[in-house]
């Protein structure tokens, strides 16, 4: 007998639609249902959490991809908004993987990245930290140099590995940092976030150069876990 062929493969997950999608879809009929017309103010994203029983991430993620779509506006300090009253069928932009997705996976395989740096690097492969943690510092108040930094550092810790997969991966999950990620960083990122990643890659870079895995571990462990607390509860 053949076996039946699971649900979970590659080719079936491919084809399910992403939790925002599925999110960004109810929000759509709820505005429909509740009769919420162009211009007016959606429920805070609280109740709208409630009322889908949905995570806040998720729904941030959601009413992010809306706004791409043009469905909605985010105004910082006011409320989301009713941009166009929204067709049956419309269609959102593919936006790519939701970011707390992203950052997830990065959780998972950048903290052992981290730890393995720790026990091999090189003090050339500290110096290449070294150098992007001091161009980040240097670049603050250029946000789109500050990125490339940041880039660089996170890059350059998995270079100190000496696996190249481990790079490739690295650099794979960073592209996936798409329109959505950049609208949700734009909304929700604060000075406060900004500062405290400067920190945070100093301490990643300290556990590194003393050769201390589960430090380094930690360390970059709590980084990503503060960016995503930053940008789920804002």
């Amino acid at each position: 007998m053949i076996p039946k062929k699971s649900s979970s493969t590659p080719e079936a997950a491919s084809h399910e639609p992403r939790l925002y999608r599925v999110v960004a879809d109810r929000i759509q009929q709820l505005i429909a249902a509740e009769g919420i017309a162009a211009g007016e103010r959606l429920p805070s994203e609280r109740d709208l959490a409630t009322k889908l029983s949905v995570s806040r991430a998720s729904l941030r993620e959601a009413l992010i991809a809306l706004e791409l779509g043009g469905v909605i506006e985010v105004r910082g300090g006011s409320g989301v908004y009713v941009s166009a009253l929204p067709e049956a069928d419309v269609a959102l932009p593919e936006a790519g993987p939701g970011p707390f997705e992203v950052l997830h996976a990065r959780r998972l395989i950048e903290a052992e990245i981290a730890a393995i740096a720790a026990r091999v690097a090189t003090p050339g492969d500290v110096d290449a930290i070294l150098k992007a943690v001091e161009q980040m510092e240097a670049s603050h108040a250029n946000k789109a140099s500050n990125e490339q930094a940041d880039r660089a550092f996170h890059l350059a810790i998995a270079r100190a590995t000496g696996n190249s997969a481990l790079v490739g991966g690295l650099d794979y999950l960073w592209n996936q940092r798409g329109r959505l990620w950049h609208k949700l960083k734009e909304h929700f990122q604060t000075e406060e976030l900004r500062q405290e990643t400067l920190k945070d890659h100093r301490r990643i870079l300290e556990a590194i150069a003393a050769g201390d895995p589960a430090g380094a571990r930690k360390a970059m462990r709590s980084h990503l876990e503060r960016v995503t607390r930053t940008f789920s509860r804002g």
